[in-house]
């Protein structure tokens, strides 16, 4: 049994600085291992005290009778290091520091956390600034959060993991309200030795986890969560995701929480896209997502039926529905037949939703609906809603849904109008995911849907390229930057490189009865604004257009470029952006768009981090808004996209293959040709280190 197993299934366990009273924070753990039914050895440790609530206290690590499994440290900053120092000595397998003040606070507090991590040598460590750990499938409680208060805690088969400790108590006293139960859920908390991935991965392998929520700050090991993610998605083991820092508050707030760095949340979302992690976008979405994940029911797709007995709550989950691009197609004559035969109303049966509200509630009317619904080759998936009639009978409802979902492998949810936490914990505690708001439903559904398996085994990260270390550090000028993407195969423009004006019409011979002339400089990146391209010139018109740039690029105080280039037109075909760039937390990333100058005003981009596979490549192509401009808009031929694919890997190995020494890379922009022209790079940018 490795460590993080001990840590979660521990037979012995140590509270150093446990309190004899019960109220105080300190107090609380002892009193919650027994209250929730821990079989185990408990060692309260404090040298003030000779027993706590009828245990034998002993007043140090040392005078324990035996090495715990695993270990809650109460003590402040200023004693918790020699308590896991002493654990450590003792063999405990992992200790849980609850005290803050560490790497979240400042850099003396990042000292006392690399100290605390020396102290506990080869124990693994949780937190510090978490408040621990509940494993509900063994009834081990190594915390000290107030919602362990609440009795009748009950096990299920989903678990959290919980850069914040508060959250952690949250969700707990939230699912608990709502009648989901949790296998473990653990508060990783400043990660100074055990993070996210660390217990995700064990997880992978618990029987009695089938779903993994967690909630993020900042990712720590992205390659490591990376692979984990990718078993995950392998396994059938969903993992879903809530992200917070998606905004500039949002993210100096996670970072100052837990010293987590929050990093681009558009990059995280291509990561978790990547992996098939379910991004949850709301806090709510953290719970009701899993829940109805846990179920283990999926949806063919999104023609949903409604069935309710109240209008009003009908509509509120259509129109939410809809929003979401779901469809709400009314039932096929035999479904309408079949409800009208029972309700005596054919007009009401034949629309969506399915208002049974004058049939009144009775069980043989509402077994029959949702039978006749989730029978019907027309839906994927059917929504109940449950009216303020239920109130009386609340296990009417509960009991018709449970009969009709075991004779049909579609999900069927239920949104409960009323306030009726009553109603829904019934429903929740047979296996129907139950929800307070009817855009749970969408959100949920979306989940539902059948997803395109991540690439399991995507390439290995490319070999450095030696050519890379003859070139200067800094931007290189745009005739370098296409070299080096035409090494690696993307296809550019043609073009010739003149050092002065007078030779600008020699460069152009070859390149066609048009050209494009560009100053040629490491130190102007933005060529356009300084006047500094021309477009559809003659060779003969070439040296006094040059001329005429030089003029503009001294009125404006621009460094003397080191020459021009004088680069072939390029007719026809869409404009795409490509690019590269290194986000600090995460590393590598990959962007596509649409470019040209309009690139930063249209802002439809997607992106992907390195490496990347083929299916990477066309997901992306596939998820610009503007994507229909490559297949052909309004009487302009498709575009050659198996040749943007391949200019895409093929930036991307570039890419791989400079490590760490490519900085930014950009071609914009990117021509696509009509189908079976290629692709040409007409501009081109790359920073060095």
């Amino acid at each position: 049994m490795n460590a993080i197993a001990r840590l979660l299934t521990p037979r012995s366990v140590a509270v150093v600085g446990a309190s004899a009273d019960a109220t105080k924070m300190t107090g609380r753990p002892v009193g919650y291992l027994r209250k929730h039914g821990f079989t185990g050895e408990i060692y309260p440790v404090n040298p003030r005290v000779a027993e706590i609530g009828g245990l034998t206290c002993y007043p140090d690590v040392a005078s324990l009778p035996q090495a715990p499994d695993a270990a809650i440290v109460l003590l402040g900053p200023e004693r918790a290091e020699q308590a896991v120092r002493d654990l450590a000595a003792r063999g405990t397998a992992a200790a849980i520091v609850l005290a803050s003040g560490y790497g979240e606070a400042d850099e003396e507090g990042a000292r006392r956390q690399r100290a605390l991590k020396d102290a506990a040598g080869s124990m693994r460590l949780l937190g510090p600034n978490t408040i621990g750990l509940v494993n509900l499938t063994d009834r081990i409680t190594l915390s000290a959060t107030g919602a362990l208060e609440m009795g009748n805690l009950r096990a299920g088969s989903i678990s959290v993991v919980s850069q914040s400790g508060g959250i952690l108590g949250s969700l707990l006293s939230r699912a608990t309200d709502r009648g989901i139960g949790f296998a473990k859920l653990a508060s990783t908390g400043n990660e100074a030795d055990l993070d996210s991935t660390d217990l995700m991965e064990h997880l992978l392998d618990d029987d009695a986890t089938r779903v993994i929520a967690v909630y993020m700050e900042g990712l720590r090991r992205p390659e490591a969560f990376r692979r984990v993610a990718l078993r995950a998605a392998a396994i059938g083991k969903p993992i879903v995701m809530f992200k917070v820092g998606r905004s500039e508050s949002g993210a100096r707030s996670a970072s100052s929480h837990t010293g987590a760095m929050a990093g681009s949340d558009r990059v995280y979302d291509a990561l978790f896209r990547q992996c098939g992690v379910i991004r949850a976008e709301t806090f709510a979405d953290l719970l009701d997502i899993p829940a109805a994940l846990a179920a283990g029911r999926r949806a063919a797709g999104k023609r949903v039926a409604i069935l309710t007995s109240t209008g009003g709550a009908g509509t509120l989950v259509a129109d939410s529905l809809g929003l979401s691009g779901f469809d709400v197609p009314v039932p096929d004559e035999a479904t309408a037949g079949r409800i009208g035969a029972l309700t005596g109303e054919p007009a009401s049966a034949a629309r969506n939703p399915v208002d049974v509200t004058l049939a009144g509630l009775r069980p043989d009317l509402f077994r029959g609906a949702i039978d006749a619904l989730q029978e019907s080759p027309g839906y994927d998936a059917t929504i109940v809603i449950v009216g303020s009639s239920a109130l009386a009978q609340p296990s009417l409802v509960a009991d018709a849904v449970v009969e009709c979902q075991a004779r049909s492998d579609k999900p069927i949810l239920c949104y409960v109008s009323p306030h009726a936490p009553e109603v829904t914990r019934l429903l929740n505690n047979q296996g129907i995911p139950a929800f307070t708001a009817p855009e749970s439903c969408a959100a949920v559904l979306a989940a539902l849907q059948p997803r395109p398996a991540p690439d399991t085994a995507p390439p290995a990260p490319a070999d450095a390229d030696p050519a890379f270390a003859a070139l200067p550090p800094g931007p290189l000028n745009e005739a370098e930057s296409k070299a080096l993407f035409a090494r690696f195969g993307v296809p550019v423009a043609p073009e010739a490189v003149a050092q002065d004006p007078a030779g600008t019409a020699a460069a152009a011979q070859g390149l066609g009865d048009r050209v494009v002339l560009k100053v040629l400089s490491r130190e102007i990146l933005h060529k356009s604004d300084l006047g500094g391209v021309a477009v559809g010139l003659t060779a003969e018109a070439l040296p006094e257009a040059a001329a005429a740039m030089l003029e503009r690029l001294r009125a404006a105080g621009a460094p003397a470029p080191e020459g021009f280039l004088v680069q072939a037109m390029v007719r026809g075909g869409v404009e795409m952006i490509l690019g590269f760039h290194r986000d600090p937390q995460l590393g590598p990333v990959l962007l596509l768009g649409m470019g040209g100058v309009a690139a930063e005003l249209l802002q439809d981009t997607a992106l992907r981090l390195l490496p990347i596979s083929r299916a990477d490549a066309e997901g992306m192509v596939a998820e610009l808004r503007t994507g229909a401009l490559l297949k052909g808009f309004r009487g302009a031929p498709p575009a050659d996209l198996p040749a943007l694919v391949d200019a895409i890997l093929a930036f991307a190995a570039m890419a791989g293959a400079a490590g760490e020494r490519l900085l930014e890379a950009e071609i914009n922009p990117l021509f696509v040709l009509p189908a079976g022209q290629g692709v040409c790079a007409a501009d081109g940018l790359a920073v060095l280190g």
